[in-house]
Parts: structure tokens; sequence; C-alpha cells
């Protein structure tokens, strides 16, 4: 007897992996802005902080390229930064038009703290893997994200979430 599509049991988890993927990633995004709470920070500003402090007086619109997003947007999250003091927007010495984006000195004790938590969070998520099977995984997963050319320091929310 043949059996319709309709009536094809399920293929097992290990050949169903664009929903696992999902599932770990939509699980990691919760945990980690969970343990993310205690800095009063939320997951979008730490890559934008990151980036501030990769690049002290990157200007918003440099900022804008980078994610893919309309200066407005940026202007939004920065607003959002700065009232929590976490950065500073100065004014350019060379053009008074850009404004410069640096880390306060909150921004800074933050970024320390996550990048404690970002550690502690994939030893969390990866704690049943050897050492080995991390680095095989990492190497997998950046492979796939360059075949469908994400930018690894660019998380795909930001140009999802324009506004």
């Amino acid at each position: 007897m043949e059996t319709t599509a309709h009536e094809a049991p399920f293929r097992p988890p290990a050949d169903r992996v664009g929903f696992l993927l999902s599932q770990v990633g939509a699980f990691a995004s919760t945990r980690f802005a969970e343990r993310l709470a205690e800095l009063d920070v939320q997951p979008s500003d730490v890559g934008l902080l990151r980036m501030i402090a990769v690049e002290p007086g990157l200007s918003q619109q440099s900022l804008a390229r980078k994610l893919g997003v309309v200066p407005s947007r940026v202007v939004a999250l920065v607003d959002a930064l700065e009232r929590k003091e976490l950065v500073t927007r100065t004014r350019s010495t060379t053009d008074r038009r850009t404004h410069e984006l640096h880390l306060a000195d909150r921004g800074r004790d933050v970024m320390a703290q996550m990048r404690r938590i970002g550690r502690e969070h994939e030893d969390d998520l990866v704690a049943e893997l050897s050492q080995e099977e991390r680095q095989t995984l990492g190497r997998l997963l950046a492979r796939i994200a360059a075949a469908h050319e994400l930018d690894p320091e660019v998380h795909p929310g930001y140009r999802a979430s324009r506004g």
C-alpha cells in the first residue's frame, strides 16, 4: 500500500535541519535576552555597542550603512542608548553635520559584562558538545551564513524591524 505525502510519517529531527536551526535560534535569542535584562539592555543594543566599541567615533550615517537600515532608524536606536547613558553623541570637529558615537563610561562597563554573559551563554548552549564538535558546528554555520551572504557582524533583526 502506498502512502500519500499527507500520511507520510514525520522525518526524524536530524533530517529537519532548517527546523532545528530555527528552534535553537529562537531558544538562544530568548535566553540571551533574559540574561541581558539584568544589565537593562536589549539584544539589539549589543550589536550597536559592539560596533561603536570597535570603531570609536563612528558616525550615525556609517552605522546605518553597516546595519543596512535607514538613518532615521539609527537615530532612534542611538537615542535609546543615549538615554541609558551607554553612548555619547558629539558633533564632528571636521563636519558639523555629522555626529560621532563613543561608548560612555557606563557603556564600557556594560560591554565588559555583556562579553561575560555572551561567553557563558554560548558555553551553556553547546555544553553537550566537545570542543572539536563546537568548532565544527561553528565552521558549518559560518559556511551556511556566507552562502546566503549574511554579514557575521550584523543581526538580521535590525533590517527586519525598520521603523
